[in-house]
C-alpha cells in the first residue's frame, strides 16, 4: 500500500469523488453549504474525512454525507460513505469500490468454526451474494457494506424480525416458521453446540468483494477461486448490453457453422486438423486455433491450443487467449486422457540447489503444501501452471509481496507484519538453494506431476502414492453422477 502526502491526498480526492458522483448526486445545488468540506479527521493513513451536504430521502430536508477513501488489508481501497439527518435522525452507510470492475468474478468460501470468526471483516459490494449453507440461506446482492460475519446474520435476523408482530396474526404458520429459523440463527450467533461450523460463500462478478484473510491458518478455512463471468453477468455489471451479447451470440452460431462446414470440406480433403505455423505437417509441433467469442466483453478472439507430452506422464494440453479489443488474456494447462480412478499425493524433498530446476505440472484440482516456508496453495488458486519449482514459487512470493503485504504493510500490526517478513525471508532463502524443503501435493484427479531427474529409476528423494477419492470429492468433481 503506498504512502499518501497531503498534496497526493488531494489528486486522489480529486480522482476518487469522479465516481462517487451518483452516490452524492442529491448535493446538486448552486450554494456554496453544499460544497465538499474537510472535517480534520482522518485514518491511520492519513486519508481525510470529507462531509458533503445532501439531501434526506425521508424528510426531504437536508443532512450531512461524510466521505473516506481508505484501504482495507488484505484487499484493496474503498470509498465508506455515511449519511446522517439532523433533522428526523435518519442514519445509512454505505461501502463502494474505489477500483474498477476487476478483469474476473471471485468467490470467498470461509469456515466458520468458533467465536473469532465471526469478528472476520467482510466486503460486500453491491454485485455480491452470500450464502449460509448450513443454514440454507442466501443473502441478495443490494448496497455495498463493510461488515463482519455476525454483522451479516445479525442485519438479516432484525430485517426477519421486523413484522413479525404483524405475521403473528395475518400469517401464523410463516410467523411460526420464520420465528424458528431466527432462533437457530441466534444460535449459531451465540456458538451453542451443533450449531458450527457454518460456511459462508460470497459470490461477486465484479470481483471487488473480499472476506478477511489471516495468515498461518488451516488450508480448508478460507479459500479465494476466480472465474469467468458469463455474458449475462457481464450485461449485469454494464461491461456489454443485452444486444452486443444477442449480436455476438448470432456471430457465434455463424462461425460454428462456419468452422463446421470448413472441417466437412476439410475431411473431404484428408485434413483432420489445422496445423498453425507447422509448415512440414509434424503432428508434435501442431498448433490449433479457435475463435470463439471474448469471455470478458464478447468481441471475436482466438484461443491457440496445443498438446505436449511429458515424459514418463501423460500428454497436457496448453490453451492461451487473448483478445485484441479489451487486452483480456488466460493462459490455462489441462492434462488429457481418461480420469483415473484414484487420486494420487506426492512429495519431493528438494535437498539440492538443482531441484529448483525440476519442472512442475498443478492441476487446477490440484493443492500444495510446503510445511518448511508456512505455505498453502488450495486447489483453483493458481489454475493450471506448468513450469519449474523455482518459477512456482516465485510466482507465489512474487503475488503476495506485491498484492498483500506492499499494498496492506502500513496499516499491519507489528506481530503479523513480522510474520510475513519471515515468510519471505524463508522464500528467499529456498530460491537461494540455501533451505531444504518439502513440496506435497494432492491432485484428486492424478493430473499433476514433478520431474523425475532419475527417470527411469526411482527418485530417492520423492515419493508418491495413490489415494481412494473421498465422496465429497467425487461431488465437488462432477464424478458422482457420471455414468458412462
Amino acid at each position: 500500500m503506498a504512502e499518501t502526502n497531503t498534496d497526493s491526498n488531494e489528486t486522489a480526492d480529486q480522482t476518487f469523488f469522479e465516481p462517487v458522483g451518483q452516490a452524492v448526486a442529491q448535493v446538486a445545488t448552486e450554494d456554496d453549504d453544499n460544497t465538499v468540506k474537510k472535517t480534520g479527521a482522518s485514518d491511520s493513513e492519513g486519508n481525510p474525512v470529507q462531509e458533503v451536504q445532501s439531501l434526506c430521502m425521508r424528510c426531504g430536508k437536508q443532512g450531512t454525507t461524510r466521505i473516506l477513501l481508505t484501504s482495507i488489508p488484505y484487499f484493496r481501497e474503498t470509498i465508506i460513505m455515511s449519511f446522517e439527518c439532523p433533522h428526523c435522525g435518519f442514519k445509512n452507510s454505505e461501502v463502494q469500490a474505489a477500483s474498477e470492475i476487476q478483469e474476473k468474478g471471485t468467490r470467498y468460501v470461509l469456515k466458520v468454526e468458533q467465536k473469532e470468526d465471526f469478528d472476520r471483516q467482510v466486503i460486500k459490494s453491491d454485485n455480491c451474494s452470500c450464502k449460509f449453507l448450513e443454514l440454507d440461506v442466501e443473502i441478495p446482492a443490494k448496497r455495498g457494506q463493510l461488515t463482519t460475519v455476525e454483522g451479516l446474520l445479525s442485519e438479516m435476523v432484525a430485517d426477519l424480525e421486523m413484522d413479525q408482530e404483524r405475521r403473528k396474526t395475518e400469517h401464523p404458520e410463516d410467523y411460526a416458521n420464520i420465528d424458528k429459523f431466527v432462533n437457530k440463527v441466534k444460535g449459531c450467533l451465540t456458538c451453542e453446540p451443533g450449531t458450527l461450523p457454518l460456511t459462508l460463500v460470497a459470490d461477486d462478478p465484479s470481483g471487488n468483494s473480499w472476506i478477511e484473510y489471516k495468515p498461518g491458518e488451516p488450508q480448508h478455512k478460507w479459500s479465494c477461486t476466480q472465474y469467468v463471468r458469463t455474458p449475462e453477468q457481464n450485461v449485469a455489471l454494464g461491461l456489454v448490453s443485452a444486444d452486443e451479447v444477442a449480436q455476438n451470440e448470432i456471430k457465434q452460431k455463424e462461425n460454428e457453422k462456419e468452422a463446421t462446414e470448413k472441417e466437412t470440406a476439410n475431411e473431404d480433403e484428408g485434413v483432420t486438423s489445422y496445423n498453425y505455423e507447422n509448415p512440414e505437417g509434424n503432428p508434435e509441433e501442431e498448433m490449433q486455433v479457435f475463435k470463439a467469442p471474448c469471455s470478458s466483453c464478447g468481441a471475436p478472439s482466438e484461443t491457440h491450443m496445443k498438446m505436449v507430452s511429458i515424459p514418463h506422464f501423460k500428454d497436457v494440453i496448453l490453451m492461451s487467449t487473448v483478445c485484441d479489443k479489451c487486452g483480456y488474456k488466460s493462459n490455462e494447462v489441462k492434462t488429457g486422457g481418461e480420469i483415473p480412478a484414484k487420486g494420487k499425493r506426492i512429495a519431493l524433498k528438494c535437498t539440492d540447489p538443482e531441484d529448483l530446476a525440476r519442472d512442475i505440472l498443478k492441476s487446477e484440482t490440484c493443492s500444495l503444501e510446503v510445511p518448511e516456508l508456512g505455505l498453502d496453495v488450495n486447489a483453483g488458486t493458481l489454475g493450471g501452471r506448468f513450469t519449474t519449482i523455482e518459477g512456482l514459487l516465485r510466482e507465489v512470493k512474487d503475488g503476495l509481496y506485491s498484492k498483500v503485504f506492499t499494498e496492506t504493510s502500513d496499516s499491519m500490526d507489528n506481530d503479523t507484519k513480522l510474520k510475513w517478513k519471515e515468510f519471505f525471508d524463508k522464500m528467499d532463502r529456498a530460491l537461494a538453494g540455501k533451505l531444504q524443503f518439502t513440496i506435497m501435493m494432492e491432485d484428486p484427479l492424478a493430473g499433476s506431476y514433478i520431474q523425475n531427474v532419475y527417470a527411469p529409476d526411482p527418485d530417492p528423494n520423492m515419493a508418491s502414492e495413490e489415494y481412494e477419492r473421498t465422496s465429497e470429492q467425487e461431488q465437488d468433481l462432477g464424478l458422482a453422477d457420471m455414468k458412462v
